[in-house]
């Protein structure tokens, strides 16, 4: 009897990790979907072309989507859904990330740096897009989050440093970013308890993903021996599609690159109720905001 296809909504999939990822999932014997948003789709399609995989039993479609656009976000969830069509959405995969510093003014006008809007805005605008499909489908989020999360002392000058040409540099921005993808970890489960399953999941640390292309930042030896590979940073993240294991205690929803969940203590901060609405705004907030119409 043939399996069902399972379909999977991802960003973050055209390189690194979420490339990866998609790769190990196409070599499956359970039927996929994949509609992959990226910002070059003539690269990412044919990398995805000479990967030669089973198109009998797969199918990867790589749909247009800039990430610090979040006008090209809305019309990526408008494709995305017309694909789906009546099916069901078995998963959304959100792996997007970009190391940059905010020395530039914000894509169309907006008032946050890059750094923000890719790590985290515009993949929560994303969910909001989605959400009636999420809910129908009782899909499960997979959010790819870091340890630099846990390294945020003091979430209070995140006003400043996310502003567009605040010209905070990349050390100050991808921990906080990270940390604010949690918030809205945090947020969506609470908002989707009991139609969908929320968690955001660690690799490790994966230093030859090209995340840091744009930091021209070299890592020193004494960390490059913690180092994991691609490969194995994308099996922790896939095993994040598959885990029902879940804590009983709500507010632990990230699973670490060892397969543990990360002990609350780790991410006390970002438990704070008041910090997760703030920083997980509405649709209709974002798009006046943001100017999406």
């Amino acid at each position: 009897m043939a399996s069902i296809v399972k379909t999977i909504v991802a960003t973050g999939a055209s390189s690194g990790l979420g490339f990866e990822a998609v790769k190990q999932l196409l070599n499956q014997t359970q039927p996929y979907k994949f509609l992959l948003g990226c910002s070059n789709t003539n690269t990412a399609q044919t990398a995805y072309d000479e990967l030669k995989y089973d198109s009998k039993k797969h199918s990867v479609t790589v749909l247009p989507l800039d990430l610090s656009d979040l006008r090209t976000v809305k019309k990526f969830a408008a494709q995305t859904l017309k694909q789906i069509g009546s099916d069901k959405l078995d998963f959304l995969f959100l792996n997007a990330a970009t190391v940059k510093v905010a020395n530039e003014p914000g894509v169309n006008g907006s008032k946050w740096s890059e750094p923000y809007v890719v790590n985290h805005l515009s993949q929560h605008y994303l969910i909001h897009l989605l959400r009636e499909k999420l809910v129908e489908s009782k899909s499960r989020l997979v959010i790819t989050s870091s340890g630099a999360a846990t390294s945020v002392k003091d979430p209070s000058n995140f006003d400043k440093i996310f502003k567009a040409q605040s010209g905070a540099d990349f050390f100050e921005l991808y921990g906080p970013t990270k940390f604010a993808l949690l918030l809205s970890t945090h947020w969506w489960r609470r908002q989707l308890k009991g139609d969908c399953d929320v968690l955001a999941v660690s690799p490790g640390f994966i230093p030859d993903t090209g995340l840091a292309r744009n930091s021209q930042f070299e890592f020193p030896p004494e960390v490059l021996k913690d180092a994991k590979t691609v490969e194995t940073g994308a099996q922790s993240l896939l095993a994040a599609f598959t885990r029902d294991d879940f804590p009983e205690d709500t507010d632990q929803v990230f699973l670490t690159s060892w397969g543990e969940w990360w002990p609350k203590e780790q991410i006390k901060l970002t438990l704070d109720k008041d910090l997760q609405d703030k920083w997980s705004p509405s649709k209709d907030q974002i798009e006046k905001e943001e100017l999406v119409d």
